[in-house]
């Protein structure tokens, strides 16, 4: 029994590459009058194909695909916009009277979508090409401007502390506060 009206359900399908996700979205997909939607950070860009073992082309004509291959690779993508263009493809299915089948690999992308995003402020172009050029220890950085921080994100985590080192450089009052995702128990 489902709880939630017919006209406002969604499946969604995580798993490893390779695990046939995309076979079981395609085939409930014709069963249930749905569309697929990506959740593969790979799969948004339109020049990694076979990279990322996205559906083929035969695959793709068989039941209606979103955010697949709508992106070059040259452009900058985050999880927010995402989470945004989602957003609007579960929208515009539903109002077409469709099912939302939404399948992928990337679990930041299911975690967004079910959990939503802490708020970060957007970070001026100089400032985030000032941090994503350093070449030097942007973690010995961090724990000199925030060392809450600096202690919840490994040092190898170059894109994490990259953005702490942005936000905590746009809005120095937000120490110890920087509205980051934790690193989760390995």
């Amino acid at each position: 029994m489902w709880l939630v009206p017919e006209m406002k359900r969604a499946l969604l399908i995580a798993g490893p590459t390779a695990s046939g996700k995309s076979a079981l979205a395609v085939d409930l997909a014709r069963k249930w009058n749905g569309v697929v939607i990506n959740a593969d950070a790979i799969q948004v860009y339109s020049d990694l194909r076979i990279l990322s073992a996205r559906p083929t082309p035969d695959e793709e004509e068989i039941v209606p695909h979103r955010l697949y291959g709508h992106i070059k690779s040259a452009t900058q993508y985050s999880v927010a916009r995402w989470l945004e263009e989602v957003r609007l493809e579960i929208e515009a299915t539903w109002a077409r009277g469709l099912y939302p089948i939404i399948t992928g690999g990337t679990g930041l992308y299911f975690r967004a979508l079910e959990k939503g995003l802490a708020p970060v402020p957007e970070i001026p172009d100089d400032i985030r090409e000032r941090w994503r050029s350093f070449s030097g220890n942007l973690h010995a950085e961090l724990w000199q401007r925030d060392p809450l921080m600096a202690q919840r994100l490994l040092a190898s985590d170059r894109q994490r502390v990259t953005r702490a080192l942005e936000v905590v450089e746009q809005l120095p009052e937000a120490k110890s506060n920087v509205p980051l995702p934790l690193r989760e128990a390995q």
